[in-house]
């Protein structure tokens, strides 16, 4: 196809006169003019028909250009621990559960989980009465919760399921039959529950987070137990009056890198080293119990990885269409003579593994989150058995490491992407692998910190707009190029003079928070923007 037919299939006609068109207030009419003409071309590049003027018009000012940014609480637990030290633990960070995304799934199934057993521990007179649990959907989660399969995950916590011992294929089967019913049992009271408990609520308002919901057990019309909860990013959750729990003082406090390296450097100790007493002191956990549960978050990401690798190729569920590729790609990089593209092929395609796992509502690990699943995964096998055959000790050195850069992330910055766009994700991702390789190859404090740094520093502005809103358009491949970059800052890192270095871990971080804050809400897991609008689904 030549420029001039390109050009005639996307320019509007002589009766779709420009001026004639009906923009919202604040809209430049050449901007929109050139965003409906990409609209346009790439319906015709991708073979489908072009969009009317009218259509295109309706997509290209589907949101404002200086769409309302969504403000935090300063009630919210995860605003205010940003005052004082991290206080995280690994087994609150690694977090098991069904994909595709640790806000939009694992989240509300904590979350409808936790109000379930709440109902459990009402006064039988007050059980007797329920009729009915329902659940209503805000902000992100009702704008993109349709393609995360977030009425699913909420409606198997109202039912009693856990996220990280439910059965994928449950979901699975909660997909395949929509109007299904599940009966639920409080007291002496039963009744059915289904995916018509779970309400899309409003997607624009003034909520405490971008990811609000609330469940009610209702009798009849009367509200017996009501709870407004927020799905924070990462799997973690907080809920009006939310009170954390009391946690004993870290042995090394700290709130920055910089903090964390004065420490590693005074007490001549490796960020590993540092992390792991912390973790004790923190939690109360013995170093063997810590150590077991790296094992086993280990272990579901190698699983996770092979899975992926092993399935026969097919299509992901959803309306994208998108056909699985982690398998060819794998066995494709494995035949090429060059060695080390078979090492980036080999990487780029555990991480798809892991993510088209993560697609398909399979269980995957928060690293930090379900969007950006593929990526530690991915960098974990590599280094064991798929790869350099580390030794296991190494592998859970790394995981801390990694959990320490997430923390810093999650504390002076987001890791959700309805707060951040996804340099909130995949960038964290990249970074905390880049930091694990690092520690699992020996490498002092400083290589982590700069290998993490330069991770994150490319990733910096990355914006979050999932197609149709399933976690597959961009955020599959993501995965894999979180993972190369991972490497990437790894050998940048370890081959540099690490003083030398001009960016601190930081000054990134903060970067990184900023532009979380001026990004328009478009571009923040709404699917209102970029890729979102500009590919055409036929």
């Amino acid at each position: 196809m030549n420029a001039d037919n390109l050009r005639d299939q996307t320019e509007l006609s002589p009766s779709d006169d420009l001026d004639a068109v009906n923009l919202p207030e604040g809209w430049d009419r050449r901007a929109f003019m050139m965003r409906s003409a990409m609209i346009g071309a790439v319906a015709v590049l991708s073979g489908c028909t072009p969009p009317t003027a009218k259509e295109t018009t309706e997509q290209a000012t589907s949101a404002p250009p200086t769409a309302p940014k969504v403000d935090l609480s300063p009630d919210l637990d995860v605003v205010k621990k940003a005052k004082g030290p991290v206080m995280t633990t690994v087994d609150e960070f690694y977090k098991v559960g069904p994909g595709p995304s640790s806000s939009h799934t694992i989240g509300p199934m904590r979350i409808t989980y936790d109000f379930y057993q709440r109902c459990t521990k009402l006064p039988p007179d007050q059980l007797a009465k329920a009729t009915a649990l329902k659940v209503h959907l805000f902000g992100s989660l009702s704008a993109t919760g349709k393609g995360h399969g977030t009425e699913r995950a909420a409606l198997a916590g109202i039912i009693g399921k856990e996220p990280a011992t439910i059965n994928p294929l449950f979901l699975d089967e909660m997909a395949a039959k929509p109007d299904q019913t599940f009966p639920v049992k409080l007291g002496t009271a039963t009744f059915n529950a289904s995916l018509k408990d779970v309400v899309y609520d409003a997607t624009k308002g003034d909520f405490p987070h971008p990811n609000t919901m609330t469940c009610k057990l209702m009798a009849g019309d009367t509200v017996l137990l009501e709870q407004e909860y927020y799905s924070v990013g990462g799997g973690f959750i907080e809920w009006k009056g939310y009170t954390p729990p009391k946690k004993s003082q870290p042995k090394y406090p700290y709130a920055t890198m910089k903090e964390l390296q004065e420490h590693a450097v005074k007490n001549k100790m490796s960020i590993a080293q540092l992390a792991m007493a912390n973790e004790v002191a923190v939690s109360g956990k013995s170093e063997a119990e810590v150590n077991a549960f790296l094992d086993k978050i280990s272990t579901a990401m190698v699983n996770i990885v092979k899975s992926g690798l092993s399935a026969p190729p097919s299509t992901l569920p959803g309306p994208i269409k998108l056909k699985t590729k982690a398998g060819e790609v794998y066995k494709r990089a494995m035949d090429d003579k060059y060695e080390r593209q078979r090492g980036v092929g080999a990487v780029a395609a555990y991480a798809l593994a892991g993510s088209e796992e993560n697609a398909r509502g399979h269980l995957v690990v928060t690293a930090p989150t379900g969007g950006s699943a593929g990526v530690l995964p991915a960098v974990v096998y590599v280094l064991g058995e798929g790869g350099r055959k580390l030794p296991q000790e190494k592998i859970r050195e790394g995981l801390l490491a990694g959990a320490v850069i997430g923390y810093l992330c999650k504390h002076n910055a987001t890791l959700a992407a309805a707060e951040g766009g996804c340099q909130a994700e995949i960038g964290v991702a990249s970074a905390m692998a880049a930091a694990l390789i690092s520690q699992a190859h020996d490498f002092d404090h400083q290589v982590v910190a700069n290998a993490a740094e330069s991770a994150l520093e490319h990733h910096l502005g990355m914006t979050c707009d999932p197609v149709a809103g399933y976690v597959q358009i961009p955020c599959i491949e993501r995965c894999a190029y979180g993972a190369v970059k991972a490497w990437t800052g790894f050998m940048i890192a370890s081959n540099e003079i690490p003083a030398d270095r001009r960016v601190d871990f930081d000054t990134t971080v903060a970067a990184m928070a900023l532009t979380a804050k001026e990004m328009n809400s478009k571009y923040k897991e709404t699917s209102e923007g970029g890729l979102a609008v500009s590919v055409v689904l036929c």
